[in-house]
């Protein structure tokens, strides 16, 4: 490496760091756990940009420094577990982060004597899925978002993160012969290495396009661009508002806007509880929860590599062996449909009104048949007469037959 390089590498080590990330999960989580590092340590500079700079400087001419303040750090956030204020999972999470920006920065500690103090924390986190009844409860908060939302991601098992690249092109509805909708494909992180596909139930796809028609009835123009979720804007007295908040400037909803909006969601509905002393966290996680949710209801019924696949995950060597087409894992996908429909009565309603309009139609298709039956031995019976009738007439013309006078 030239000097020049070796300066320039010096002067943007957050390039370096974030060259290393590549999921869209990590990209989005791994800079914040750096950044509680660097916080930690106090260091100058207001952008983490500027922190990360101000920490190579000293660690460069001082590694020893930078590897005794790491394990500062360290026991540090063990003693926030022992209060419960963290997971001790959280602290093997910022010494992740905080290795590869060194790694990638060509700094060399000594790992090895850093990861000795690290906790072991647990192999597998022991939350749980929220039940039906919990999401049919969350899904009444009143926020038009809430529901296309929580619908999605029950439905497709797709990360938080995910709804950062979400436009309405992504979502793509797949209808019968008849028209109607019956599921609908995502294409999640498109264009980025990690891009894959999910489907959604037609319950959530609906949602979705409520959300979407409502956004158009105000006045957005809705096109395969626009984002799928986004800012809630002001319905009365617009003439008097400001343009921000309007529906035709609409603004992006990021990730972290929707699992705040969840959260905020899951305390008003009841559904949060002020946590109990000993206990580290809630039953089920606010955004993770749902994936949970997913995996736990689709392994009932589909292939459990082809819900490995919906949700995203690397299925190893099988990879290169087991390629199924979209079709084959949507045939797979609609045996779960019933399970992953959370307002389960309504469509159940709608079964039974669709079979009773069914059952009625091949009634009344029963009903005309019969009686274009009888109108066809009606019609036979008045041509028997008529040719019988010609037939006498015939024989009486020819003699053969002389006609009967009553008296």
């Amino acid at each position: 490496m030239s000097v020049s390089q070796e300066e320039e590498q010096q002067q943007d080590p957050m390039t370096m760091f974030l060259y290393a990330l590549k999921a869209p999960e990590t990209k989005r989580q791994w800079p914040g756990r750096l950044k509680i590092f660097f916080d930690f340590l106090k260091l100058d500079g207001i952008t983490i940009e500027e922190k990360a700079k101000e920490f190579m400087i000293k660690a460069r001419q001082r590694p020893q420094w930078a590897q005794d303040i790491l394990m500062k750090f360290i026991a540090f956030q063990i003693e926030r577990a022992s209060r419960n204020e963290i997971s001790e999972t959280t602290i093997s999470n910022y010494y992740k982060a905080t290795k590869l920006f060194c790694e990638m920065n060509d700094l060399s500690l000594s790992w090895k004597r850093i990861r000795r103090g690290l906790p072991q924390g647990r192999k597998a986190a022991n939350d749980r899925a929220p039940t039906l009844e919990e999401i049919q409860k969350l899904v009444e908060y009143p926020d038009r978002r809430i529901k296309p939302i929580i619908y999605t991601m029950t439905s497709s098992g797709i990360r938080i993160g995910a709804w950062d690249y979400l436009r309405w092109k992504h979502v793509i509805p797949i209808t019968n012969g008849l028209g109607e909708v019956i599921a609908a494909k995502l294409t999640i992180y498109p264009g980025d290495r990690e891009e894959y596909y999910a489907f959604i139930t037609p319950e959530a796809y609906n949602a979705l396009k409520e959300w979407m028609d409502f956004r158009a009835g105000y006045g957005e123009k809705i096109t395969g661009e626009s984002w799928v979720m986004r800012d809630i804007w002001q319905t009365t007295n617009i003439d008097y508002g400001a343009k921000l908040g309007l529906a035709t400037c609409p603004k992006r909803l990021k990730s972290s806007g929707i699992k705040r909006l969840i959260e905020r969601a899951l305390w008003e509905q009841g559904l949060r509880q002020p946590l109990t002393r000993g206990v580290k966290r809630h039953e089920w996680k606010a955004a993770h929860g749902f994936r949970k949710f997913y995996k736990s209801r689709t392994e009932q019924v589909m292939r459990p590599i082809n819900v490995e696949i919906t949700m995203g995950h690397d299925i190893g060597i099988s990879a290169s062996y087991y390629k199924p087409t979209e079709h084959e894992v949507l045939e797979d996908y609609f045996k779960a449909v019933d399970l992953l429909t959370i307002n389960s009565d309504k469509v159940i309603l709608q079964k039974q009104v669709t079979e009773l309009k069914e059952k009625s139609k091949d009634s009344e298709y029963i009903i005309k048949a019969k009686l274009q039956e009888k109108e066809n031995q009606i019609d036979a019976l008045i041509k028997k007469q008529e040719q019988f009738e010609l037939l006498i007439q015939s024989l009486i013309d020819s003699g053969q037959l002389k006609p009967t006078i009553n008296r």
